[in-house]
């Protein structure tokens, strides 16, 4: 959406009764202000504000307000969305006034009942001092306390004059939880590594596998698609209809294809559609179609009569597709399979945003080629929205991996074959088979957070369903004897947590997250900061964490060589202190960043070496870099760096290695002499530094 597309019309009359209630917002493209809500009106829908097309089209519902107090907080929403805000006061966005709206009418209710008559005017300390205890008493966490009284709060920051200024909560020491501050951590379940191993094995197939039958289904569905009316031979003579239908069923009986059924029977509907008669002139055939039907059988899928390529373990994927919507193998379901696939694939392999995916069009994916025509960068471009001034959003261009932008060429093949306008987003509702209606008000805008979520759930159910019915042994697996309840904040998250521990292993046949990202971590092309490398770093410094509790538990440590040993061991013990004197387990997420934060030892496992980092002496840098807080693992020189140290396991590595070329140096037949002599001079050097005593030792 450009700014070109919206509409703003400025009035200022706050007490105008008539007035528009969006007239100060930006409303989507399609909508005029004419037709939106007025300051009288009971119902304020804000779908026409909500710019984001995956946002929902809330509320808000005066009715629900109890009447001594339904001004007050008209007035007070009003001003929130376009009019007169006090100094030093932003305009909020819409999701931030709903949920206000909700909020505080949980107080003027609970006001209502026990204080009744009393106005906001009238509200005194005694008064919030009982709503907090209230608060206490019936709410369960403190951060939805938080959110309550923040939104009481909202009265004396937008309305002073509806409210008596000397009892402004924000002054009242009673009205705060000192003990809590309200966590910005994000706290987002990573998805467990059974769970979403199997999760994208499964959309990959469906973008990689399946995809090429589910769209020749939706083909053959839209070239079957005829309103009933339009049929050849409606308003032909009564008998010209009977006789094609008798030839209808002849065929079928000489070629032995059977008819298309629903439940067991002739499905007489699809028969008269694929005619192209009227149902009631086919009724009157209804002893020959039985007949025809003894002889052929009947299938849900002769409709589309699809021929299935897929295979699964060498056989077809699926029998057919049917038009029967619900069913696991109906071209409605298999549409959303498919849809949510690539949402899958996306969301786990490019860091983006739910609201940034859903705002992809069809044309963003680019792709670069080397100068052998071999494809080796792949580009997203869409709108950004976190952290930007700008609420219909900002552009910016994301790089993915090759299996997002499969994804996306599927998401554009598939709306490209579905009848009516070309769809604006790629995660618009994707309208197909019988029964599929609108699929949703908002036209071609894209589908909501709960459809996602709803989604997700949905496919976990048809994996587990399909493998089930298959015999097969790959279904998504329970976590503690439940099914994983997919969300799509989860994907950002598990991505993050693999790109810091950098597994050696691929994900779905050959995508390796450390190798993806490096990709990811060029960042935007853009004008937005994606905040995706702060999780990532955050991850990082948890992974870490947590391996050097497990050294200090086990004791790891004790035996250290090489250069920066007793620095490690005296770094690790500290550290070790501290952890154990705030009682942090490595399982404790907030804790153990909060204790590296503040007592960080600067001790990096790594592969071959352990840095122990001072970047006085440390190699990894240039002498151009501002005294970093931190090493460059990915160029470092351990085998002269004085700030390595080595546990048993960094030797193991080591004394492989040693082995490897020992073996080549006696290969036969002989290695050149130069690559010989290489050989010999790195195998010294790995002998020293193994042989190097701690030098921090007396």
């Amino acid at each position: 959406m450009t700014p070109d597309s919206l509409e703003l019309n400025v009035r200022t009359k706050d007490d105008d009764t008539r007035q528009f209630v969006l007239h100060g917002r930006a409303l989507r493209s399609g909508h005029v202000l004419d037709n939106t809500a007025r300051f009288a009106d009971d119902d304020w829908p804000l779908a026409p504000a909500s710019l984001q097309s995956q946002a929902r089209g809330l509320t808000l519902r005066f009715a629900t307000v109890p009447l001594t107090h339904r001004n007050v907080l008209k007035r007070l929403c009003y001003t929130m969305l376009s009019g007169t805000l006090p100094p030093d006061e932003e305009r909020p966005r819409v999701n931030s006034i709903v949920t206000t709206f909700y909020n505080l009418r949980l107080f003027l209710v609970w006001l209502d009942v026990h204080a009744p008559g009393k106005t906001t005017r009238e509200l005194n300390d005694e008064d919030l001092e009982a709503y907090q205890r209230h608060l206490l008493l019936s709410c369960p966490t403190a951060t939805r306390r938080f959110a309550l009284r923040s939104s009481v709060n909202m009265l004396w920051r937008y309305r002073p004059e509806d409210v008596d200024r000397h009892a402004d909560p924000r002054r009242n020491a009673s009205w705060t939880e000192h003990a809590v501050t309200p966590a910005r951590e994000n706290k987002t379940d990573r998805i467990p590594e059974d769970v979403h191993g199997r999760v994208l094995v499964w959309a990959l197939r469906f973008i990689d596998d399946f995809s090429e039958d589910i769209l020749q289904a939706i083909h053959a569905w839209r070239a079957r698609r005829r309103p009933a009316h339009q049929g050849p031979m409606v308003g032909k003579p009564y008998g010209f209809q009977q006789e094609r239908i008798q030839a209808y069923l002849a065929t079928a009986r000489s070629t032995g294809r059977a008819l298309p059924g629903y439940l067991g029977k002739p499905h007489l509907n699809a028969i008269a559609h694929i005619i192209g008669c009227d149902r009631t002139a086919l009724q009157r055939q209804r002893d020959a179609v039985d007949a025809t039907a003894d002889i052929v059988g009947v299938s849900e899928y002769a409709e589309l009569a699809l021929e299935v390529r897929a295979r699964l373990d060498g056989e077809a994927w699926i029998p057919g597709v049917s038009l029967t919507p619900g069913l696991e193998d109906s071209l409605t379901t298999l549409t959303r399979m498919l849809q949510i696939s690539c949402y899958i694939a996306i969301a786990f392999l490019s860091g983006m945003r739910d609201n940034e995916i859903k705002h992809l069009r069809p044309g963003c994916c680019s792709t670069a080629y080397d100068s052998n025509g071999v494809p080796y960068r792949w580009t997203v471009t869409s709108l950004a929205f976190k952290g930007e001034s700008d609420e219909s959003g900002v552009t910016a261009t994301w790089v993915v991996g090759a299996a997002a932008a499969r994804a996306i060429q599927v998401l554009e093949a598939a709306h490209a074959s579905l009848p009516g306008p070309a769809a604006q987003w790629l995660f618009a509702p994707m309208k197909v088979g019988p029964g599929a209606g609108s699929a949703g008000r908002g036209g071609n805008h894209a589908l909501t957070l709960a459809a996602t979520n709803q989604q997700l759930s949905r496919f976990t159910t048809w994996v587990n369903t399909y493998c089930t019915t298959h015999g097969r042994h790959d279904t998504i697996p329970d976590v503690d004897g439940r099914a994983w309840r997919l969300s799509t904040r989860q994907f950002r998250r598990t991505l993050a947590w693999y790109i810091a521990r950098h597994p050696g292993g691929s994900i779905a046949g050959a995508i390796q997250y450390r190798h993806h990202s490096i990709q990811m971590f060029e960042g935007y092309a853009g004008t937005s900061d994606s905040g995706f490398r702060a999780e990532v770093e955050a991850e990082q410094a948890l992974a870490r964490g947590e391996e050097l509790l497990a050294m200090i538990d086990q004791h790891d440590h004790s035996p250290f060589l090489g250069p920066a040993g007793h620095d490690a061991q005296a770094r690790l013990s500290a550290l070790g202190d501290q952890a154990q004197f705030q009682g942090v387990v490595a399982t404790d997420r907030h804790r153990l960043l909060r204790l590296l934060t503040r007592n960080d030892p600067a001790v990096y496992p790594d592969r071959y070496v352990t840095c122990v980092y001072d970047h006085r002496k440390a190699l990894c840098r240039t002498r151009t870099d501002p005294a970093p807080t931190k090493p460059n693992l990915n160029s470092c020189k351990p085998l002269a760096c004085t700030n390595v140290a080595l546990t048993a396991t960094n030797r193991a590595q080591w004394e492989a290695e040693l082995a490897t070329i020992d073996a080549d140096i006696v290969a036969r037949p002989a290695l050149p002499p130069l690559l010989t002599a290489q050989l010999e001079e790195r195998r010294t050097k790995i002998v020293k530094l193994l042989q190097t005593p701690d030098i921090g030792t007396p």
